[in-house]
């Protein structure tokens, strides 16, 4: 499966982070985009909302104004083949459909997820799609110990292919991860927010 993907996240606490990064996506749309989502932590948990559609198509006021928060994800998905266009594949990912530990956004190709889905199944892991996306996000959620970053370097270890992840965390407020390997990824500095972005034209 291959996904061109556009991911956004950022830190700007006592800011409007989920309309920022509404903007943020807006301007990594690419013609034919099938989905958007967006996820923020709150301090407490993480709250995310996605929709097939442009990023205007699936957020109005009401919908940006729901999601408060010092830190958010998003995540834009075009121009995709291999698999079906749908609520499920969407992005972000949670790692789970009720109370959400972690989500993640993720742009690249996951080249070896069939044996990792398998693992995640036999213990006991629910998978909802068939993307690699969610078998990354999960597969952290599996090997969380309440710490993020050697979850994620654990995980990393066991992945092959190509990935640039924006992950938020619900018992790490105030942070957003982000690790890649053969995809873009950007940060940047600003004064009392800081910014990670698949390319440029983001921040």
């Amino acid at each position: 499966m291959h996904e061109e993907c556009g991911v956004f996240g950022i830190y700007a606490p006592g800011k409007d982070v989920a309309r920022m990064t509404g903007f943020g996506l807006q301007a990594l749309q690419h013609r034919g985009q099938e989905s958007a989502g967006i996820a923020v932590g709150d301090g407490e948990t993480v709250n995310v909302s996605k929709d097939l559609g442009l990023v205007t198509q699936v957020f109005d006021d009401d919908s940006l104004n729901a999601l408060v928060g010092d830190v958010a994800i998003g995540h834009v998905r075009y121009s995709t083949s291999g698999s079906k266009a749908s609520w499920e594949a969407a992005q972000p990912h949670m790692s789970a459909m009720g109370e959400v530990l972690l989500a993640l956004a993720h742009n690249g190709t996951l080249t070896n997820t069939n044996k990792l889905r398998a693992r995640l199944i036999a213990d006991g892991a629910r998978l909802y799609s068939s993307t690699d996306s969610e078998v990354a996000a999960k597969l952290i959620d599996s090997l969380y110990d309440g710490d993020a970053v050697g979850s994620i370097r654990r995980a990393c270890a066991l992945l092959e292919g190509s990935y640039a992840f924006a992950i938020v965390f619900a018992d790490h407020p105030g942070e957003v991860y982000a690790t890649r390997l053969g995809s873009p990824l950007i940060a940047a500095k600003g004064d009392g927010e800081n910014f990670l972005a698949s390319d440029v034209p983001a921040i």
